[in-house]
Formats: structure tokens, C-alpha cells, sequence
């Protein structure tokens, strides 16, 4: 059902060109720095004497640091605000980086990667708690998006950095300090330029206030007696119980979308490899599925602003799920490359479409006077179908193979499907 109360179209600009130093700008550089290193982690595990399970398990330490720094994070943002754990954040990954650059030893390396994996699960909850309290709703999904895009944009361009610096200097330690450069940036423009806390206060609930208003009374001068109402901040394990339901329904549905897309980016490149194409024409076809999908980001908050979350949620989890179990079926066929390029065209519409919705439906469900802790639950589940995904497929294909493995993963996009059929609005709230 389209949504009627349509946004002013000037404020909405005023508002998203207003976030953009204080929120995009420290989202590009810190994700054009993990872009930049993201690659070298397991190159420089090898160097230093891994195998290559060992060098994996390494830079896994990446996504597990992400999954054990929400809850954290949660309880870290609603304590001490954004700002403040924005700050300390990226001061904390600028030791971690140090470490990665200096370490002499494997263990060394992986403890600094879980530091920088728990730093950006901080960082990123600190700017989904801030934009949840105060964008518009009317635009919400569409500043969400811009978000969401903006952490696209530096990963996708940050891996060309890294390879210009290794073809400038001939040394992986030169992306590292790119990626110390671009931390030192984000935590001077975080500290020292406009506070967003001070020029965008937090958006009162309408339903909540006008809830409240018959308690309010003039002040009578007369003595007051019995308690003082405060606000109860429930803390972060007490909002996850209280709030299992969406976690336990919404929740997992956006679990399975996030594990989509972590199985698209293990799966795209594996079967290539499979199907017996050279390094260069994998590069060529997941790079263009990158670029369609880094072009649609926009759209999706356009959608979900306009007409609902389920109008983008839905045709995003259906195209991936099409584009697996598509893929699935090209096994042994005459024109494997032709397909494989086709449906990494769909896969990269699919997720360019997804691009802000597990953000918008976090921040919709998310309690609006203190939505820091439900947030950190809601990205540990998210973060957790993510680091699932690439584990299953890696199980599913030794057992039996990899279109089998690739076919599964389509599965779970289309129970995901019927999940936000089921469970996600039919407006934006």
C-alpha cells in the first residue's frame, strides 16, 4: 500500500546534505581504509607463516570481532552517545591498525584484526542509533540508504587504493597506513567538526508524547509527594528479551537477507573457479555485479520511503533467490560463462536493491527513546547470517557440491521472502 504523507522534497535535501559531514563522510574513509586492507589480511597471514585454513580463520577474525562488539557497542552508545563512541572507536581501530602494521606474529595479527572488527561493529552502531532518533521518518529509508551506500562506496573503491599504493611503494604495509590515515581523518572530523547531536536533536515519538500529555499539570507551587517519573534505559540484555518477538520474526528474516548477500560474495567467485575461467574474467564479472549493485543503492531508499519496506525488502530477496537457484541449474550446461555472467547481474540488482533495508527496519522497530541496545541485538543478528552463510556453503559444497550449496542458498532466500511477506509492514511503521 503506497505510503500518503510524501516528505518535502527541500527539507529532505536540507537534511541529508546536512548529515554529510558529520555522518557519510567518517562512513566513506573508515569503510575506503577496511576496504583497502580487507584483502592484504590474508596475504599477510601467509607471509607470516599460515596455511590457508589458518590464514581464512584469520581474517575471519574480522566478522567475529563485528558479532562480539554489537552488544557492546549497544550498551557503550546509550551510556556515552554517539559522538563519544564514534570517537573512542576509531582511536581504539587506529591501535588495532598499528598493531596489524608492526605485528610480528600470527597471533599479533589476528588479535589486531577482532580489535578493528569490534571498533567498526562501534562505529556502525553508533551511526545507526544516530540515525534512527533523528532523521524524519518520512525519509528515513532514503537517508539509511545514503548510509548504507556510502560504507558501499568505500569498500568498493578502497581495494584500487590498496592497489595503487602496492604498485607505488611494493609493500602491503602501505595500505595499512592508508587505512591509519583515513582513521586519523574520521576521528578529527568526528571530534572536531559539527557535533550532530547538538544540530538535529532527537524526533519525539508523536504516539508517545501525545500519550503523555494529560499527565502534565501547571506547577501549582504546592509541595510534590511519592516519585519522581525518570526514564528507564532497560539495558541491553532486558530489551532483547523484551523485544524477542521482532527480534525472534523480523529479526531472523533480516538474518536470512544478510545471508544472502554474504553468500553471493563467497559463492560468485567459487564458481567461477568451478566453472574453470581465468582470475581476470572473475574480476571482470563480479566487479560489474559490484557496480550494478553500488549503482542502485539510492533506489531502494526511494522505494521504501514512497510506497513501504516490503516494496524493496521483497523484490531483492526474490531476484537473489531466482539468481542462486538459476545459477544452480547452469551446472554442466554448453554456455556456463554466458549464465554466469547473467546472474551475477541479477544478484547485483537483487542486493543493490537491498541496499538500507536491514538499517530502515532495524531503526522502524527499534524503541525511539533509547534504540542503542535493541540496535545492537538487531545487528548481531544480521551480522550473524552473514558469518553463517559462508561457513554453510563451505559445508554444503564438501559434502556434495557447490551448485547444491548454491541451490541451498537460494532456499533461504526465499524462506526469507515469504518471512518479510509475512512480517514486515505493509507502510513504513
Amino acid at each position: 500500500m503506497p505510503v500518503t504523507d510524501g516528505p518535502d522534497s527541500v527539507r529532505a535535501r536540507e537534511v541529508l546534505w546536512g548529515f554529510g559531514p558529520m555522518v557519510y563522510a567518517p562512513t566513506v574513509l573508515f569503510a575506503l581504509g577496511e576496504g583497502a586492507v580487507l584483502p592484504l589480511i590474508p596475504v599477510i597471514a601467509s607471509r607470516l607463516g599460515a596455511d590457508v585454513p589458518t590464514a581464512a580463520l584469520v581474517a575471519s577474525a574480522l566478522v567475529v570481532g563485528q558479532l562480539c562488539g554489537n552488544l557492546p557497542a549497544g550498551w557503550a552508545v546509550a551510556r556515552f552517545g554517539e559522538r563519544v563512541t564514534m570517537a573512542v572507536a576509531g582511536v581504539i581501530a587506529l591501535g588495532g591498525v598499528a598493531v596489524l602494521a608492526l605485528a610480528p606474529s600470527l597471533g599479533l595479527v589476528a588479535l589486531a584484526v577482532l580489535v578493528v572488527g569490534i571498533c567498526a561493529a562501534a562505529f556502525g552502531l553508533a551511526r545507526h542509533s544516530f540515525m534512527t532518533t533523528r532523521v524524519p521518518q518520512a525519509f528515513r529509508a532514503r537517508a539509511l540508504s545514503l548510509l548504507g551506500g556510502s560504507f558501499r562506496f568505500g569498500m568498493f573503491v578502497g581495494p584500487f587504493a590498496a592497489a595503487a599504493l602496492l604498485a607505488l611503494f611494493g609493500t602491503d604495509a602501505s595500505a595499512i597506513w592508508f587505512f591509519a590515515v583515513c582513521l586519523v581523518a574520521t576521528v578529527i572530523l568526528v571530534v572536531f567538526g559539527p557535533d550532530p547531536e547538538a544540530r538535529f536533536t532527537p524526533r519525539p515519538d508523536p504516539a508517545r508524547a501525545s500519550a503523555w500529555q494529560p499527565d502534565v499539570a501547571d506547577d501549582s507551587g504546592e509541595p510534590v509527594s511519592g516519585s519522581i517519573p525518570v526514564v528507564e534505559r532497560a539495558g541491553v540484555f532486558r530489551t532483547m528479551w523484551r523485544h524477542r518477538s521482532v527480534l525472534g520474526r523480523l529479526g531472523l528474516a533480516a538474518a536470512s537477507l544478510s545471508a544472502v548477500r554474504s553468500a553471493r560474495q563467497v559463492v560468485l567467485p567459487l564458481w567461477g573457479v568451478w566453472i574453470g575461467l581465468d582470475a581476470q574474467t572473475i574480476a571482470l564479472v563480479v566487479g560489474i555485479s559490484g557496480a550494478i549493485d553500488f549503482a542502485l543503492f539510492y533506489a531502494s531508499g526511494q522505494v521504501m520511503d514512497r510506497f513501504g519496506r516490503l516494496w524493496a525488502a521483497l523484490p531483492a530477496m526474490v531476484l537473489m533467490s531466482a539468481g542462486f537457484l538459476a545459477l544452480a541449474f547452469t551446472s554442466g550446461s554448453d554456455q556456463q560463462s554466458m549464465w554466469f555472467a547473467m546472474f551475477a547481474a541479477v544478484l547485483g540488482v537483487g542486493n543493490g536493491l537491498s541496499s538500507g533495508i536491514l538499517l530502515t527496519l532495524g531503526a522502524d522497530a527499534a524503541p525511539k527513546d533509547d534504540p542503542a541496545p535493541f540496535l545492537g541485538s538487531w545487528r548481531t543478528l544480521t551480522d550473524a547470517g552473514g558469518a553463517a552463510a559462508p561457513l554453510a556453503v563451505s559445508a554444503i559444497a564438501s559434502m556434495s557440491s557447490l551448485a547444491i550449496a548454491t541451490g541451498a542458498m537460494g532456499l533461504v532466500g526465499l524462506l526469507g521472502a515469504a518471512a518479510f511477506l509475512r512480517w514486515v509492514p505493509r507502510t513504513r511503521r
